[in-house]
């Protein structure tokens, strides 16, 4: 109550003083309209003279005020464009209730130059006074700010939209105990230029000085469009010193969101293999979503529930969660109906291997399209579960493609894998035959079918970066298959993000392969996590390799050897060229076999029979060694 009240006495201050400079507006106009009227002539060489002082000595002033070093496109002027349409609307009604009067002669002589005289300093005087109170407000809180003793020196890396951004959130905050000492930026122009009153300092490679000189306690990351390799160096020069780190994320995991210091945290092993940025280009993806019902399958997944977030921004008419597991559904659900309050969300728990079931669901909900995610996808496991592999990552697949076919969806959109080429392991199988399973069904139906194939995706359920931080918080040691090992890795966010771009690029019969970049040693990538816990590898964690396991193969590959890729509208997305796909009764036969082999539990005949139906398949006889040993 007492800081409303403080508030309405500002207000009324801030109305007697509009009432007091709209007098003196006023007076100065007359004022300044007839004393430059008759006597302009007999003051015209002291104008002369004027004009050449100013012209000597107004651009060193402003130099030594610092107006030529600071960076004008982050000055605030959403309030400026407030004051200019509100003085020029009360003085254009003004102007007109004046004019009317003369008009009608209740009074007589009117200068109409007054008018425009009384506009300019009423702009003046009414921004004067605002932005006078927004800077002795900002004042205080500076000061407040560095009197305390528990006060975070800060560099901000990134003099950029996100740096000015989380600069000015700092600043008009100052509960959050942090004063911004300078900025970090690689940007040679930006050198000694200020944003909000602080400067550019240095750039990447000057960071561990300027950190000792300044005495800086903590540094901000706000580049979210920076690679790996520049996050990298920052959290590299951040630990040796000691100090702390925190970062934005990455642009695929902002989009949609507002840039703010609520979203500075501390960096993960996504930051670190960031890759290089591509241009955004989203307008394929809002044509297919946009006004549409999206069933996702798999949705309680790490790649599913992506999915339903990114969806959920180009404003479909619904969105349908379908999945097995009733406890990721519902947590997809409840994250997805509190970001998105208005946009309906309707949940079914359904097994892919029922097709009435299914058919079901697509009767009732009529999708427009399809993203098929759901799989199992855990190599070691399904190693001992070939029979699930088959009937849900096959015949589900199956399903799921005729279903939608039946029921007219436009488009369908299925999620595969590296380890569909070249497989060695029972799941790479089956999501081969599954791949083959929707290209099949596009030559046959109206609706356009399209797989999209990539490695993997860091932090996924099961992955091995969960795994890693588990043995690193246990005291290690953390165990890896073989030094030389090596995989494709991708952050969900951006994975998803190009899924739904080679949606909206697809027309029929597609696959369409991901730019990975390069592949990663799972060595590296350990020793990284490692660091990222302030740890040091080999001397507080220790590395244990544990040799290959069945089904395993050093590196991954993206498209069979002999095939050909071809570019696409994005720079990130190839489209594959196939030679290796069963013919539409190949297919049926295949898929009926390994089906039966499946439900009568025999494994040893589906590896043999994948084998011989997949033409660079090498599948192993199962083995009774520790198959889930990371």
């Amino acid at each position: 109550m007492a800081l409303h009240l403080r508030k309405n006495l500002r207000n009324r201050y801030i109305f007697l003083i509009d009432v007091m400079f709209i007098v003196i507006c006023v007076f100065g106009s007359y004022f300044l309209r007839f004393e430059l009227g008759a006597a302009f002539q007999k003051y015209l060489p002291s104008t002369l003279w004027m004009v050449a002082v100013s012209v000597l000595i107004k651009p060193v002033v402003y130099f030594l005020f610092g107006m030529y070093r600071r960076l004008w496109n982050y000055a605030s002027i959403n309030e400026l464009k407030g004051i200019i349409i509100a003085v020029t609307c009360a003085s254009a009604v003004v102007s007109a209730v004046l004019i009317i009067l003369a008009a009608f002669r209740v009074f007589i002589g009117f200068p109409r130059l007054v008018l425009i005289i009384d506009w300019m300093l009423s702009l003046f005087a009414v921004g004067g006074v605002r932005f006078s109170l927004r800077y002795l407000a900002e004042m205080e809180n500076n000061t407040v700010s560095k009197a305390r003793n528990d006060v975070k020196r800060a560099f901000i890396i990134g003099a950029g939209d996100a740096g000015a951004l989380v600069c000015r959130e700092i600043q008009k905050n100052p509960q959050l105990n942090v004063n911004p000492v300078g900025f970090i930026d690689d940007d040679p122009k930006k050198l000694n230029q200020e944003i909000y009153g602080i400067r550019v300092l240095g750039n990447l490679n000057d960071l561990s000085r300027q950190i000792d000189r300044h005495h800086v306690t903590t540094c901000f990351f706000a580049i979210p469009s920076a690679p790996g390799r520049t996050v990298r160096l920052a959290s590299d020069a951040c630990r040796e010193k000691g100090i702390s780190f925190q970062t934005m994320p990455g642009i695929y995991e902002l989009l949609g969101g507002k840039i703010s210091f609520s979203k500075l945290r501390e960096v993960e092993i996504t930051d670190l293999l960031r890759r290089d940025p591509v241009k955004l280009n989203q307008d394929n993806i809002g044509t297919i979503l946009t006004g549409k019902i999206v069933l996702v399958s798999g949705a309680g997944g790490s790649i599913g529930r992506e999915l339903c977030r990114q969806i959920a921004r180009w404003n479909p008419v619904e969105i349908i969660l379908l999945g097995h597991g009733e406890n990721s559904i519902f947590e997809t659900l409840i994250e997805m109906r509190e970001n998105y309050p208005d946009l309906p969300i309707s949940p079914e728990i359904a097994d892919i291997r029922n097709l009435t079931r299914l058919e079901e669901i697509f009767e009732k909900r009529r999708p427009n399209i399809v993203f098929h995610a759901a799989a199992h996808k855990h190599v070691p496991l399904m190693e001992v579960n070939a029979e699930e592999a088959i009937t849900n990552n096959i015949q589900g697949t199956w399903n799921m493609a005729i279903t939608a076919s039946k029921n007219h969806t436009e488009r369908f959109v299925m999620i595969s894998t590296d380890k569909a080429v070249r497989p060695v392991n029972i799941m790479g199988a089956s999501k081969r035959l599954a791949e083959n399973v929707v290209l099949n069904e596009s030559k046959k139906s109206e609706t356009k079918f399209t797989v999209v194939r990539f490695g993997n995706v860091l932090g996924s359920r099961g992955s091995v970066v969960p795994i890693f931080k588990n043995q690193i918080k246990k005291g290690g040691p953390v165990t890896i298959t073989h030094p030389e090992m090596q995989r494709y890795f991708m952050t969900i966010p951006e994975a998803v993000y190009l899924v739904l771009e080679a949606a909206g690029l697809g027309s029929n019969d597609e696959t369409f392969v991901l730019n990975m970049g390069k592949q990663i040693r799972i060595l590296d990538l350990a020793e990284d996590l490692i660091r990222l816990s302030g740890l040091e590898p080999g001397r507080d964690i220790e590395i244990k390799f544990t040799g290959i396991r069945a089904g395993e193969k050093l590196s991954e590959d993206l498209w069979n050897e002999g095939q050909s890729l071809e570019p696409t509208a994005h720079p990130d997305i190839f489209k594959l060229n196939r030679d290796d796909l069963l013919s539409d009764r190949e297919l049926t036969e295949v898929i009926e076999k390994l089906t039966t082999f499946a439900k009568e539990g025999r494994d040893s005949e589906i590896r043999q029979y994948l084998n011989e139906v997949i033409p660079d398949s090498n599948l192993v006889s199962m083995q009774t060694t520790d198959m889930f040993t990371v």
